[in-house]
């Protein structure tokens, strides 16, 4: 087993206060910090010390495949098939999607050589995040019917021929087209039509009623990006909440953008992501809309309980799955079998393998345990997410 040194990503979205408080830095720190990645991701490996010497996860997984992975895991994927992440986001961040692993093979093996990839790698990006504070996000389409309202309610002129279309086609390829003709309105009409539009959500979130939360939300987007139409483009999305221990999982070709709040973020080993406006990083408006489902969900999970204080977040994903242990008086059982991140996220934990050898993890701290290490049982205080394959 190894202690894992995470990186931490600092984008312009991050918090100032959720990743150092939990890692027991002074707050605030100096630079948002977005994302703790725990993982073996060729952009940023966790760093570790093997035999005194330093190394990266990686390089470990890559020297001996199946004493790190299993057989199976290694037969079956390769490499490390999961990124496990602390995730702050404190002003909003992209509108996207993920690739399937079929359209992720497709697009990456069909690039050009030269020039920028859009595809990262030939992976798909199935996510699921457990909130550690309320979180808030655009989640999956709406029903076209309602979405088709809710642009008719914000009475605003130049939006009344879209409302009328879709109200009158509810159907996903109108939808479609709808959020197309948003995302690529004309330049020189943005800044006046987006102005119209906060002010119409701003009026709308000032009642309570079932359009107030979105509203709002809308108009602190438009706050955070000043200028993108992503914020009009958001109208056609489901907002949610996410309370502490809830999870949502999205799935390939499931539209998202988390807006405020943190949380445990687990995903498949790739960074495909194709987004569509509220970043300054590039934007394809073309293949977002190619890849993305409308019909597709983004779910609120609840945990499941396997035994006393051990609990799991049910998803699809062969790559990955999502493990709670609740620490109080007595040893659990790690679950997962193949390679897993521990991550003790509040108090201490004692991480012991079957060989004996022991890892003391404080909050914000996480180790790698090898499948060759075999079964770990974990004492102490506190919470401690596992990830594992999904297999």
């Amino acid at each position: 087993m190894d202690v894992l040194e995470p990186v931490v990503r600092a984008y312009d979205w991050g918090s100032h206060d959720v990743i150092a408080r939990i890692r027991g830095r002074a707050v605030p720190s100096p630079g948002p910090e977005a994302e703790l990645w725990f993982g073996a991701h060729p952009a940023a490996p966790s760093s570790l010390l093997r035999d005194g010497r330093p190394a990266t996860l990686d390089a470990v997984v890559a020297a001996d495949p199946e004493a790190a992975l299993g057989p199976v895991v290694a037969a079956r994927f390769g490499r490390l098939p999961f990124l496990l992440k602390i995730l702050a986001a404190e002003k909003a961040l992209s509108i996207q999607v993920h690739p399937s692993r079929e359209q992720a093979e497709l697009a990456f093996n069909g690039q050009p050589a030269l020039g920028e990839p859009l595809y990262i790698d030939d992976w798909p990006k199935p996510e699921i995040i457990c909130a550690i504070t309320p979180i808030r996000a655009f989640a999956g389409f709406r029903e076209p019917a309602d979405a088709a309202a809710l642009l008719a309610r914000l009475d605003v002129a130049r939006l009344a021929p879209l409302a009328g279309a879709l109200a009158a086609e509810p159907t996903p390829e109108r939808l479609l087209a709808t959020m197309r003709e948003l995302l690529t309105w004309p330049a020189e009409d943005t800044a006046s039509l987006l102005a119209e539009v906060v002010a119409a959500c701003a009026g709308i979130a000032a009642v309570p009623g079932p359009d107030a939360d979105a509203c709002e939300a809308v108009v602190l987007v438009a706050g955070d990006h000043p200028g993108d139409l992503g914020a009009v483009a958001a109208l056609l999305l489901r907002h949610e909440r996410i309370e502490p221990g809830e999870a949502m999982f999205m799935p390939a070709g499931g539209i998202h953008c988390y807006i405020r709040g943190a949380g445990i973020e687990l995903l498949a080993n790739s960074d495909n992501v194709l987004r569509a406006g509220l970043t300054p990083k590039p934007v394809n408006v073309a293949e977002l809309l190619r890849i993305v489902d409308p019909a597709v969900r983004v779910p609120v999970l609840r945990p499941r309980e396997l035994s006393p204080g051990v609990w799991v977040y049910d998803t699809p994903a062969p790559e990955f799955r999502l493990h709670e242990l609740r620490l109080a008086d007595a040893p659990l059982t790690a679950p997962g079998v193949g390679p897993r991140i521990l991550l003790c996220l509040t108090g201490e934990a004692k991480v012991t393998d079957a060989s004996g050898a022991v890892i003391e993890l404080a909050g914000g701290q996480g180790c790698f345990v090898p499948a060759a290490a075999g079964a770990v049982t974990v004492d102490g205080a506190g919470r401690v997410f596992v990830a594992a394959p999904g297999l």
